[in-house]
């Protein structure tokens, strides 16, 4: 699981800009990013960064500094093909962050449930809570559980294909629907485990809201996205250091 993104590579592109729950997720994080006054004049740290697209972003809107760390170097390699002069990229785990900040910001978009054990998962959020300054906002989007096999996230670019119960949590099987599909894994954790671990690593509040969804379009209609909110892929999980 730690290195599959090295094998997905450019694939993992199209599924980001091409899946309506990234869609989603993007909405829902610069609505949060616009709700704490934006970020210009801040230090930023997007983790899990891939090949950087929400790393941009925090660059475009006017960060100080923004660094963008992941596991995968192929991630990272992609991500610096872009115009990156104002963007320091990093290949590091995020359970075993190197001192880089002291940040104001930092945001992770579908990293904690990539976390193999508990041990890992309470981890990363102590690298993190170490590199925020006092008073730091951690934003991450993080995967639901529960809805396999309830529900279908196919319509909206995902879909699970199988759950193992073993370990600290179930590992979920599943897959990205570009053509031909992606395949990928992750563990399914629980909202109160996020939360255990980080009070644990030392943030003072913890705050949850559900997934926001883009303005409907020809392409995706009010009754598509009713749907995805009914039971969305995916929730935003604040923290205060």
């Amino acid at each position: 699981m730690r290195f599959q993104y090295d094998t997905i590579g450019e694939r993992f592109v199209e599924s980001k800009t091409t899946a309506a729950f990234s869609a989603a997720d993007t909405h829902t994080l610069l609505g949060a990013l616009d709700a704490l006054g934006g970020v210009r004049g801040l230090d930023t740290l997007d983790l899990a960064c891939g090949h950087g697209h929400n790393t941009r972003l925090l660059a475009r809107g006017g960060a100080r500094r923004t660094v963008g760390v992941d596991i995968s170097e192929e991630m990272i390699r992609l991500a610096r093909t872009h115009d990156t002069a104002a963007i320091e990229y990093v290949v590091a785990d995020a359970a075993e962050l190197p001192q880089m900040g002291p940040f104001d910001l930092a945001t992770a978009v579908h990293l904690f449930n990539h976390a193999p054990d508990r041990y890992s998962l309470h981890a990363m959020f102590r690298s993190i809570r170490a590199n925020l300054r006092a008073g730091g906002r951690l934003l991450a989007i993080v995967l639901n559980a529960g809805a396999y096999p309830h529900v279908d996230w196919s319509p909206y670019g995902v879909r699970i294909v199988g759950r193992v119960p073993e370990g600290d949590a179930p590992l979920l099987k599943a897959q990205l629907l570009t053509e031909p599909a992606i395949d990928f894994e992750y563990r399914e954790w629980a909202h109160s485990d996020f939360a255990e671990a980080a009070v644990e690593a030392g943030f003072g509040t913890v705050a949850w809201q559900p997934n926001r969804t883009p303005p409907a379009d020809a392409a995706r209609d009010e009754a598509y996205w009713t749907g995805y909110r009914a039971w969305p892929i995916s929730s935003l999980m604040t923290c205060t250091a």
